[in-house]
């Protein structure tokens, strides 16, 4: 079963994350911060990490800039989620490791559109 780390200060995202991942078949772990992420990597690194960019105590960029480094740490595809639609952002974002970027709000079949385009195809039906 694939794994997935959701990393955001909002319980609200990360409750309509979890539910959207589990549906996909996914097995979801829940981080607040980036620092806390940091510690559950590093116990079991996830094959994906949707990472939002704005939280408290560490943000998206700091968390991974520090997970690249990290060992393993090129392995999970990172999806950073933002409601910036900021160019500049975005592009900061990619070059500092993330594979894609999700606009909040989101929902399933954006979800799912972006898991895709960073080659995870939808396991619903395989479980």
């Amino acid at each position: 079963m694939k794994t997935c780390l959701i990393v955001d200060d909002s319980a609200v995202i990360r409750k309509v994350a979890r539910r959207i991942l589990e549906g996909m078949n996914f097995k979801v772990g829940e981080a607040e911060d980036g620092a806390k992420a940091l510690v559950l990597c590093a116990e079991a690194m996830p094959d994906v990490i949707l990472l939002d960019w704005n939280m408290p105590e560490m943000d998206g960029y700091e968390f991974l800039r520090i997970l690249r480094q990290s060992p393993a740490g090129e392995t999970p595809k990172v999806l950073f989620c933002t409601t910036e639609n900021d160019v500049g952002a975005i592009a900061r974002a990619l070059h500092a490791g993330a594979d894609e970027y999700i606009m909040k709000p989101f929902d399933r079949d954006i979800v799912t559109c972006k898991l895709e385009q960073v080659g995870f195809t939808h396991q619903a039906d395989a479980a």
